[in-house]
């Protein structure tokens, strides 16, 4: 009985995280790259990963670090 509920727990964890992921919009875009010094650039790039995000294709997401 244990083991039933368990493997029900597990398949409901499983199954509720989904491979989905947020893609960031216009207005994210352009504040993000506010702060760049080439800000059309960064606009373009920013949009071209979008797309290729969105198509399903791997990118490399920049990290900024957090600052205290």
């Amino acid at each position: 009985m244990i083991f039933v509920l368990k493997f029900f727990m597990f398949l409901l964890a499983f199954f509720s995280f989904s491979n989905k992921s947020l893609s960031l919009t216009d207005y994210q875009i352009k504040r993000f790259c506010s702060k760049e010094k080439r800000v059309s650039l960064c606009i373009k790039n920013l949009q071209e990963k979008r797309s290729d995000l969105q198509k399903g294709k791997l990118i490399k997401i920049p990290v900024t670090p957090y600052k205290r």
